[in-house]
């Protein structure tokens, strides 16, 4: 009977070098970080590049940089060696003790922090966790002015005001409404946004300016139970992730003629400094939201 051929593993050390390569921008740098030689670093590159099959960096004399496949793969790195790193630091890892200061939108807070947290405080009894609740661009304030730690934001790409985001979670958007619910019939129809900025509010009015479909904005909260309330109220349809449609609030059907919304991203952006305790809490939320999210996302 025939058998399926084995499919290779990237080892950990590989993965290691392609995440030093990326953060650093060149095989040298890597290396230091790695503690390598730029000569190992080639080797590793090339068992990688053997193993999948395809190219993952686009070489120049100066510098490095990720292809479409590089990209992908460094998710799933970042995601193993988080995944790795909370398990051993169970068993192996003294005691780490700190003050994390961890800012949050109000989805991320409502939908993922409890869990995270919980966990985080069983894990790390001697870390205090300080947590503050903002949109993203109040949040990313607070990081340059060293308010902050660590901020999770919505986005929908890998940068944010100039930031660097490391992209924890992707989820596609939906329009969201009441089971049974009129106002989606509604002309012009009621819709529940945020502010200018908000990467769902963006989704939601270009995608109905591209299909010409005439709207108001007849209800405003910075906060998801605001927008909870406006569908329950059935004052309004929303932009909402499409695991927050749940019970009465559900995913509107394709009869109603309403834009397919794209996908929007929940990123990790981390100070410069950095301690043992925030690193700790980098690799948690890494875990976590790797547990999360199924790797073709």
């Amino acid at each position: 009977m025939p058998t399926s051929p084995q499919i290779p593993l990237l080892e950990l050390d590989l993965l290691k070098t392609l995440v030093a390569i990326a953060e650093t921008g060149n095989f040298s740098s890597a290396a230091a970080a790695v503690l390598r030689t730029p000569s190992a670093i080639s080797m590793q590159v090339k068992k990688i590049e053997e193993i999948v099959g395809r190219p993952v960096f686009i070489r120049d004399s100066r510098s490095v940089s990720l292809t479409a496949e590089g990209y992908l793969l460094l998710e799933h790195a970042r995601r193993v060696l988080a995944l790795n790193s909370e398990m051993i630091s169970r068993f192996v890892q003294p005691d780490i003790e700190g003050v994390v200061r961890l800012g949050a939108v109000d989805h991320v807070a409502e939908q993922f922090l409890t869990t995270v947290l919980r966990r985080f405080g069983e894990t790390h009894p001697g870390v205090l966790v300080d947590v503050t609740v903002e949109n993203s661009a109040e949040l990313a304030e607070k990081l340059r002015s060293n308010q902050l730690d660590l901020v999770l934001v919505t986005c929908d790409s890998g940068n944010y005001q100039g930031l660097s985001v490391e992209v924890l979670f992707r989820e596609c958007l939906t329009w969201a409404g009441l089971r049974g619910g009129i106002s989606v019939e509604q002309e012009p129809l009621p819709i529940s946004v945020w502010e200018e900025g908000c990467v769902w509010r963006k989704a939601a009015l270009e995608g109905l300016e591209l299909i010409k479909r005439d709207y108001r904005v007849s209800f405003k909260s910075a906060h998801v139970s605001g927008q909870k309330a406006a569908i329950l109220a059935d004052l309004a349809i929303a932009p909402l992730p499409a695991s927050l449609c749940t019970g009465d609030i559900i995913e509107l059907p394709s009869k109603y003629g309403l834009p397919k919304l794209s996908n929007y991203s929940i990123g990790l952006i981390k100070a410069s400094d950095t301690s043992c305790s925030i690193d700790a809490m980098v690799n948690h939320l890494r875990a976590s939201f790797a547990a999360r999210m199924p790797m073709a996302a």
